[in-house]
């Protein structure tokens, strides 16, 4: 047993001394590292808060969408920093990214349907083609807007029903801004009998029209005949309304000519336009 005492003890010599000689090798690259972590760290939150006080201050770039970008910019050089960390230690970081690039194609075609709602979100938002508030008709479906987010917009309809659609399902598809433009036209049709006089009744029309408050000036209300069926006549009135006040005004309108005429006005066709402003909880 004694002759194997200094054979360990060479051993452990040389296993000492090159673990000396590899944490002194080896110092530098740690304190380096843990620099390059820290100052990596600190660009990426301050390229990050940059990023969101630039985007926020364009306009038409929804705050959603500003900590999107500006997150993206704040991981991205986070990879970045971690990478070349690797290579301090002698890591191959080419085969690095080339795992990193594969991984996110695997992902990119596993989430395929989310990345297009993230797409169709990111327009939705930069291009604004309605807002929150905002009452709006599609294909599939009508309501007004509650939020606007990446993935999904919610929409609360007219009775009073949440919905969640698919940002991608509101971009590939033709929408209707029933509340963007400030000012709304309203058709009321009614027939007139063969023994009722017609320039008396269309003049009863107009002054209806004129004496609603809220019945705009400009454009000037107007009549004209619409249709003729026999000796009856089908009149139209058409008068334009501030977008607030379509609703309210259109449902008076129609029991003023109601009583008027003492006539119940012929049913209006269902039109898209009308669809989605029945009184509901968003109906202020």
């Amino acid at each position: 047993m004694e002759p194997q005492q200094p054979d360990v003890i060479l051993a452990t010599r040389t296993a000492l001394s090159q673990a000396s000689a590899l944490a002194v090798q080896y110092s530098f690259s740690i304190v380096g590292a843990l620099v390059l972590l820290c100052a990596g760290w600190l660009i990426a939150r301050l390229l990050h808060n940059w990023a969101y006080a630039g985007l926020k201050r364009v306009h038409g770039i929804d705050e959603t969408l500003a900590r999107f970008f500006s997150n993206i910019i704040r991981y991205a050089l986070l990879v970045l920093v971690f990478v070349t960390v690797l290579g301090q230690f002698g890591v191959q970081t080419a085969s690095i990214i080339a795992a990193l690039g594969a991984a996110g194609l695997a992902i990119g075609l596993a989430l395929q349907g989310t990345l297009q709602n993230i797409a169709a979100g990111i327009m939705l938002l930069v291009l604004r083609p309605f807002r929150v508030g905002e009452s709006i008709e599609t294909s599939s479906v009508a309501g007004t807007i509650r939020e606007i987010g990446l993935f999904a917009t919610e929409l609360v309809d007219s009775d009073g029903v949440y919905r969640l659609a698919p940002n991608s399902t509101l971009w590939n598809t033709p929408v209707r801004n029933f509340s963007r433009l400030p000012t709304r036209k309203h058709d009321l049709t009614i027939s007139i009998p063969a023994d009722q006089d017609i320039d008396e009744a269309m003049q009863k029309l107009l002054d209806i029209a004129r004496g609603n408050d809220t019945v705009l000036k400009t454009p000037a209300p107007s009549v004209f005949i619409a249709e003729l069926s026999g000796d009856d006549a089908t009149v139209t009135l058409r008068y334009w309304v501030s977008t607030p006040n379509w609703w309210a005004t259109t449902r008076s309108m129609l029991k003023r000519v109601k009583d008027e005429f003492a006539v119940k006005p012929e049913p209006e066709a269902p039109r898209d336009e009308d669809r989605g402003d029945g009184p509901g909880p968003f109906d202020a």
